[in-house]
């Protein structure tokens, strides 16, 4: 058996796994924005957004960093172009990883001050770099 097809399969999965709970913690904040703060409603919000985030989506992007570094390295991709426009575009999907802990904290602390708009609008900026990272991947188009 070859590791690297078995890292890269755990590689694809820790990817899904990180972009599905990336898509849908921001959708949990959309209607948490508009529910009283202190309510029943909200105190559920918080319980799923902590385990979304502490259960799914930290474990699945260190996997998914972990084990992309692997083939990278094992694939000898260092020197390809491509690599370097998608390495740059996970920085910024982990940035946005680290802009919705932060989002978490805040509704924890009942410290939220952004709209609904606001998390609708946030909600499309993974999807935008999901794309273009798979574009990347996909065609190596340099």
């Amino acid at each position: 058996m070859d590791l690297y097809l078995w890292i890269k399969a755990l590689h694809v999965i820790a990817v899904i796994a990180w972009m599905a709970a990336t898509l849908y913690l921001p959708r949990l904040f959309v209607y948490h924005s508009v529910v009283p703060r202190g309510s029943e409603q909200s105190e559920t919000f918080k319980v799923m957004e902590r385990r979304l985030l502490k259960a799914i989506m930290t474990p699945a992007m260190i996997v998914a960093w972990l084990a992309g570094l692997f083939l990278v390295w094992k694939g000898g991709w260092m020197a390809s172009g491509w690599l370097h426009a998608k390495l740059v575009l996970v920085i910024l999907l982990s940035a946005m990883h680290g802009f919705l802990a932060g989002q978490v904290r805040a509704f924890a602390q009942d410290r939220n001050e952004r709209s609904q708009r606001f998390f609708r609008i946030v909600n499309e900026v993974p999807t935008v770099l999901m794309i273009a990272i798979v574009v990347l991947v996909v065609v190596k188009p340099f």
